[in-house]
C-alpha cells in the first residue's frame, strides 16, 4: 500500500485542493480511485496525471478540453492533435484580439484631451462598435483619417 497515495497525500504532492481532485475525478480527468476503508486511495501514477492536467489547464486548456484530451489518449490514432490544433487556433485568435486592443489602449493613453469623453476619436470608435464593428474595424475607421 506504500505505493498508494490518500487524496490528501495526492493534494499536498500536487498542490491541488482536494475539493478540485475530487471535481476532477467526477467530470473523468482522474480515474476512480480503489477504497480502502471508504477512502480514496490513488496510485502513485495519479500525481503525474495531475500535473498533465495543471499543464494543459496553465496553457489555456478548459478541464472540458482535457478530458477530451485524455479521453483522445485512449483512442487510435492521433485525436488528441485536433484538440491541440484547435486550441491553437483559438489562442492566436486572442492574442490578436489582445493586441488591437492594446493598441486601442495606447492610442488612448497618447489622447490629448483630459476628459475621454470628449475626444472624436473615442467618441467615434464607440459609435462604430455600438453600429457592430469589432473592435479591429472600429479602431482602423477612426484612424483611417
Amino acid at each position: 500500500m506504500s505505493d498508494q497515495l490518500t487524496i490528501g497525500e495526492l493534494a499536498r504532492r500536487t498542490g491541488v485542493a482536494t475539493s478540485a481532485l475530487r471535481y476532477w475525478e467526477e467530470l473523468g480527468l482522474l480515474p476512480a480511485p480503489a477504497r480502502v476503508s471508504g477512502q480514496r486511495r490513488y496510485p502513485s501514477s495519479a500525481v503525474g496525471l495531475v500535473r498533465v492536467v495543471l499543464a494543459l489547464r496553465n496553457v489555456g486548456f478548459t478541464l472540458r478540453e482535457i478530458e477530451g484530451f485524455i479521453a483522445s489518449r485512449s483512442l487510435v490514432g492521433e485525436g488528441w492533435r485536433e484538440l491541440y490544433e484547435r486550441k491553437l487556433g483559438e489562442l492566436d485568435q486572442r492574442i490578436a484580439q489582445a493586441q488591437v486592443a492594446r493598441t486601442a489602449i495606447a492610442h488612448g493613453l497618447a489622447c490629448p484631451h483630459t476628459d475621454v469623453l470628449e475626444c472624436a476619436n473615442f467618441a467615434g470608435g464607440v459609435a462604430a462598435l455600438l453600429a457592430g464593428s469589432s473592435l479591429e474595424e472600429a479602431h482602423a475607421r477612426i484612424h483611417s483619417h
